[in-house]
């Protein structure tokens, strides 16, 4: 066992501009492990009377393997429809009796299952957790399994198949990874692998991963130590461990050459993608892609906004975002073009301001804000114990220790001018990237120059669409 109780609490001072700048950031914890290796952090915080619990299970997209995909999705969806001592459609109504709104999410290298609820409510939590974790099995059927795998595909017939620039970051990893690995499919999986499991496949999935020593559960809030504690072992004690789930591991894509892609959809505008391999979550290098991300097209005072938006008038919007992961990131900036004007002056515009970046270190002025901006919402966030949860497991996932809340924020403090040029150097080579063309179906000489058209088959209301 690991106790650790903090010397003070991080106060929030966020009324203050800067506050935070010299403050610590230290929060009281204890770590445990069953005997059959659930991982357990328990953080007390009374300043409301409510408790999260937040459970990650290590396994994502990127744990399947082609041909099937979207299994962890898939159990996201179907771990909420009840086990052996949970009747369907009980987890809803019990978390709203006691305040609570149960929910989860998929990632490449994860999925979590987490809530808020009254601080009475303890015991019933952990109850319903520890029930899917090691009873699920018993109450799912191949009918439980075909009413979610139908949910699971009209959801991506929604968020990918039929909505305007949906496929665009499926068709930005098939073309950054090769398509043995694990990023390359996406994370919802694919139609026809969704259609083609089996239920054996869908079994042996949650058997091999969903498992307490493949699983991390933080409790956060209005808790005492030692019932807590009880409560876990209660509940968690009595499932038997699974079998060791291998390290997944994949060789670094480094992309050495200009890969251009178009693809037609039911858009009115075509929009601009270009996208760069880059270092995995917490790596060294990874912060300062988030804070270019933000210097680039981070809000209206970002460069390329101000620029493509408000000076130039020939862009509609403009983002940019680092996809942190364990086996690697992915860096994608990407802009509408305003009616009347082309992807290649999008392209220019950009090019230079990322060429600017790399010749000419960014202001002092430009790097505080940005520093100040992450540090306002990292405090905000340090405010809500479930963020304070999901934040802690994230942290054991990928760091090894769910205490990194100090490291992190040095991590952002620590950047200077010098460390953004030399980061955009490093990554953002002009010619070893990601271009891809949404166009207006019809008019592929919108595309950029050289793009080679992603065929019909892929697009949305084609038979064979996935």
């Amino acid at each position: 066992m690991m106790h650790r109780l903090a010397l003070g609490i991080l106060p929030l001072l966020l009324a203050a501009p800067l506050a935070a700048q010299s403050a610590s950031v230290e929060l009281p914890y204890e770590q445990f492990t069953l005997d059959n290796g659930l991982t357990v952090v328990l953080h007390r915080d009374a300043s409301t009377p409510n408790i999260t619990t937040n459970v990650w299970y290590h396994v994502g997209s990127a744990h399947e393997r082609p041909g099937r995909t979207g299994f962890a999705h898939l159990f996201e969806h179907i771990m909420f429809e009840g086990s052996a001592n949970v009747p369907r459609g009980k987890i809803d109504e019990w978390f709203e009796e006691v305040g609570g709104s149960p929910n989860g999410s998929t990632t490449r290298d994860r999925t979590n299952y987490h809530q808020t609820f009254g601080s009475n409510a303890l015991d019933m939590a952990l109850f319903i957790e520890s029930d899917r974790m090691g009873y699920l099995l018993e109450a799912m059927s191949p009918s439980t399994v075909d009413i979610q795998r139908d949910v699971v595909k009209n959801e991506r017939r929604q968020n990918y198949d039929n909505r305007p620039y949906g496929l665009a970051g499926q068709t930005i990893a098939e073309t950054i990874y090769p398509a043995s690995h694990p990023y390359f499919w996406p994370v919802i999986g694919y139609m026809d692998d969704l259609s083609a499991a089996s239920y054996e496949d869908v079994t042996d999935f949650f058997e091999r991963f969903y498992a307490p020593n493949n699983a991390s559960l933080v409790i956060s809030g209005d808790i005492d130590f030692a019932e807590a504690r009880a409560l876990v072992e209660k509940w968690f004690a009595e499932i038997p461990e699974g079998a060791a789930v291998p390290e997944l591991n994949a060789q670094p894509v480094l992309l050495d050459e200009e890969r251009r892609v178009a693809l037609e959809d039911r858009v009115q505008l075509p929009r601009l993608y270009m996208a760069w391999t880059t270092p995995a979550a917490y790596a060294e290098g990874d912060a300062e892609m988030a804070a270019l991300a933000r210097l680039l097209a981070g809000g209206r005072n970002s460069r390329l906004y101000r620029r493509l938006v408000y000076d130039l008038q020939i862009a509609d919007d403009v983002a940019a975002f680092q996809r942190s992961g364990k086996l690697g990131s992915d860096f994608t900036l990407l802009a509408t073009a305003r009616g009347g004007h082309t992807l290649e002056e999008l392209a220019t515009v950009i090019d230079e301001e990322i060429e600017r970046l790399r010749s000419e270190p960014p202001s002092a002025r430009e790097v505080q804000r940005i520093v100040n901006e992450y540090e306002t919402g990292f405090l905000e966030e340090m405010e809500r114990i479930d963020r304070k949860a999901d934040r802690m497991n994230e942290y054991l996932f990928y760091t090894g220790t769910p205490d990194y809340f100090q490291q992190d924020l040095d991590r952002f403090r620590g950047l200077t001018p010098e460390s953004l040029s030399a980061a955009a150097r490093e990554h953002l080579h002009p010619t070893h990237r990601v271009i891809l063309s949404v166009v207006p179906r019809g008019q592929t000489e919108l595309a950029m120059p050289g793009s080679r058209l992603i065929p019909d088959e892929n697009l949305a209301d084609s038979p064979g669409a996935r």
